[in-house]
């Protein structure tokens, strides 16, 4: 059997990219993508598309890059790797909306090799909002577990601990939001060929329009009052300290000179810190409650 190639997945996640983006388009319904193809002078560079001001997006960004070149030594520190060249390549998303009720979504999708012959998949989804719904929650992590139950029954309970430590902010002592599913460094080591892993990493790209769809589905109009604005500051505000202080994708895309505007994407347009902040809402208050490792959203 032919072995899929580096410059298959790039393609592959290309076309993710478009795709996605035609559908974000439509569901949004006011806005459309403006297109920013980039170089980066050691190597590679990518498609950074970002939509503002729409009817139910503020600031959405879906980016595709292809980057290689020597790896930094910092790189390969952090990755316990012998010298050699790399190539990544991934689509990356993060929408924040208008409406406080309805979520923040992130999703990675990537590929990483070295010209000694080491490959491996990663990313992941997940859900932040700024005030939980347990029904909605739980219908997001049914269409993940789905997702992983096609390719192997393991995936979602691992995976989904996984997204609970990650996207953990420490020095709050809470979740980001209601976690999902991440993974990093799947290879041909779990028993699985470079096909297996791209197919699933695949359809994993596939899985974001429909859980958002349903994410948004009866939330983009709800009313909203000033107290609830505010709130979707303050919680973008940690949104925020996440990425800065503990994202290793951030990092990684900073340490191998990537482009600065397309790493910052992932930002809200507003973000507020006000000092000891205190919910108003039972709504709020709840959110805070559900902010931990280990729930079990769909049971």
């Amino acid at each position: 059997m032919k072995k899929i190639t580096k410059e298959e997945i790039a393609d592959g996640f290309k076309n993710l990219q478009d795709a996605i983006c035609k559908s974000v388009e439509k569901l949004d319904g006011g806005s459309a993508f403006k297109e920013d193809v980039w170089s980066r002078p050691e190597g590679g560079g990518g498609r950074s598309r970002v939509l503002k001001n729409g009817e139910l997006i503020e600031k959405g960004g879906v980016n595709f890059s292809a980057v290689s070149g020597a790896t930094p030594d910092k790189i390969l520190k952090a990755l316990n790797l012998s010298e050699a060249d790399f190539f990544a390549t991934g689509v990356s998303i993060v929408l924040h909306p208008s409406n406080p009720w309805v979520p923040i979504i992130h999703m990675n999708v990537r590929y990483f090799e070295m010209s000694t012959g080491v490959w491996w998949f990663g990313g992941g989804i997940d859900l932040t909002p700024h005030i939980i719904i347990p029904e909605k929650a739980k219908n997001f992590h049914q269409h993940l577990k789905k997702t992983c139950d096609n390719h192997d029954d393991s995936f979602y309970p691992k995976f989904k601990q996984w997204a609970d430590d990650y996207f953990f902010v420490k020095h709050r002592d809470e979740t980001r939001g209601i976690g999902g599913i991440f993974f990093d460094r799947l290879s041909d080591k779990e028993g699985k060929t470079k096909t297996d892993q791209w197919k699933f990493v695949r359809e994993v790209g596939e899985t974001f329009v429909p859980a958002y769809s349903d994410a948004v589905d009866e939330l983009r109009n709800r009313p909203y009052s000033a107290s609830d604005k505010n709130w979707q500051k303050i919680r973008r505000g940690r949104y925020v300290e996440f990425n800065l202080v503990h994202d290793k994708g951030t990092k990684f895309g900073l340490d191998t000179n990537g482009r600065t505007e397309s790493i910052l994407m992932s930002l809200p347009p507003e973000a507020n810190w006000e000092y000891d902040h205190k919910p108003e809402t039972k709504e709020q208050k709840e959110t805070l409650e559900l902010l931990k490792k280990g729930i079990d959203w769909i049971s």
